[in-house]
């Protein structure tokens, strides 16, 4: 049995786990059989394949077989590794994806562009199941084009024993002389532009929304500085390779991440994982990731199915108990394991969410971003 994780004095513990290609010319591109209809009853007549793609262990694949078998729709499963893969995938032509699972802030950059489909939540009945707090949201008013998925935060996992208190300061990843004992032992950080960016800026007091260019070259010096003493940069999958092997002592990371680690090395005897999770003082991220619809897509109908499906309370609480971040759906808290919707590492008190902020889109300054962002992969 999972026991639950206390929250010391100083940081706060995770404890639970988890937060590519395409067929640019597949399922779904120009040629594809054409998209679900109403029949006569209103019904909707469903596809015959939908294309899903979405963050690496980010759903129990369990789940789409589920809805193959129930409905009759083959599912073609596809991952990526962070935000901007997925709009550089979309801005390229790819064609073939009928759901995507977009954070906050590349929701509002994808509505801009014209990349997403606008959406009918009245049409989905299982909507009514979300909480209030997460409907509405400033990126997506009226959630014209996407629903609620999941949330986390950003931190720091560190190696349980290795540190006599919890390292909950952006300065374990960029502060030389702590870089420099930790080093030897093993650094990760996350391959995500703004979320590595968001940790440089709250670090140096500045907003991680920042469009100051002054502010963002100051933070990717600060990520040069630092980036000899980090061993990898990896944010799709280094839960399992690089912590879950104890190959690092140190990573930037997303809560549910983290809390998989734990779990993946957790111990009976001692009621004790290898691994443990803490909110930076000077702030973290808090976003919320969504279920959307490239405007490309031929199957909208069959799309808006499926993530009618994904709201069902039994569904929804399956996917907090594989991914271990927090749900939006209340209706879904009566099926989450009492050890996942009780733990304040998953589910965080006010004084915790009082140091996290939301990224928001930077408009014309996404092109800084992008620049001090090619630096930084650059050097």
């Amino acid at each position: 049995m999972k026991k639950v994780l206390l929250i010391g004095v100083i940081a706060l513990l995770a404890v639970l786990a988890a937060c590519g290609g395409g067929p640019s010319g597949g399922p779904g591109s120009a040629g594809a059989e054409p998209t679900a209809a109403a029949s006569a009853n209103g019904e909707v007549q469903l596809d015959d394949e939908l294309s899903v793609y979405n963050w690496e262990d980010y759903i129990d694949e369990q789940i789409l077989r589920d809805y193959e078998e129930r409905y009759g729709v083959r599912i073609v499963y596809d991952t990526y590794a962070s935000n901007e893969d997925l709009l550089t995938k979309l801005q390229a032509g790819a064609a073939g994806y009928d759901v995507i699972f977009p954070s906050d802030y590349m929701v509002t950059q994808m509505i801009e562009l014209g990349l997403l489909a606008e959406i009918d939540v009245s049409a989905m009945p299982n909507f009514a199941n979300i909480g209030a707090e997460f409907k509405d949201p400033p990126y997506d008013p009226g959630n014209r084009f996407c629903t609620p998925y999941q949330w986390g935060m950003t931190g720091i996992a560190y190696r349980n024993g290795r540190f006599e208190e919890p390292p909950d300061s952006w300065a374990y990843l960029f502060d030389p002389a702590k870089l420099a004992e930790l080093a030897p032992e093993g650094i990760n950080v996350l391959n995500d532009q703004r979320e590595l960016l968001s940790a440089a800026l709250f670090y140096l007091g500045y907003s991680p929304n920042t469009t100051e260019r002054a502010e963002l070259e100051a933070a990717r010096d600060l990520i040069l500085a630092a980036k000899p003493y980090w061993k990898t940069f990896n944010s799709e999958d280094y839960y399992s390779t690089l912590m879950v092997s104890d190959e690092i002592v140190l990573s930037h990371a997303w809560s549910g991440d983290a809390a998989q680690a734990f779990w993946a090395t957790y111990d009976d005897e001692t009621g004790e994982g290898n691994w443990l999770f803490t909110v930076p003082k000077e702030g973290a991220v808090r976003y919320q990731d969504n279920v959307c619809i490239p405007a490309s897509s031929r199957r909208q109908a069959t799309a808006q199915h499926f993530m009618n499906y994904l709201m069902e309370p039994e569904v929804a609480a399956a996917i907090t108990n594989f991914t271990f971040y927090p749900s939006p759906n209340e209706a879904a808290k009566e099926f989450i394991d009492p050890d996942i919707l009780n733990n304040p590492g998953i589910y965080p008190p006010a004084e915790v969410r009082a140091k996290m902020q939301w990224l928001t889109d930077v408009g014309d300054a996404v092109f800084i971003y992008d620049e001090m962002w090619t630096a930084i992969k650059g050097q």
